[in-house]
């Protein structure tokens, strides 16, 4: 984003990219519509779109590692035909 002066401050969608590996591909944006900034990922597969916030942010950060390696086990939410939107 370029430079106008306006330090912190953005406008719209912005795109940060795509973060992906073999398992998953994950659109990774800053979105400012809501009352604050806050990250739009979106699942490049599914079209599913998650935002998170900076409290939201912060908990993952400070989960003990074995609380996170729960969260990446696909069969327990993703696999499940109950859990599509």
């Amino acid at each position: 984003m370029p430079d106008d002066g306006k330090a912190g401050e953005l406008h719209g969608p912005e795109t940060l990219g795509i973060v992906g590996s073999e398992f998953a591909e994950v659109d990774v944006r800053v979105d400012t519509t809501a009352n604050g900034p806050r990250l739009r990922l979106e699942d490049v597969r599914t079209g599913r779109v998650r935002f998170l916030d900076a409290l939201e942010l912060e908990t993952i950060v400070w989960l003990p590692e074995g609380h996170l390696q729960q969260l990446l086990d696909p069969s327990a939410d993703r696999w499940r035909e109950s859990a599509r939107p």
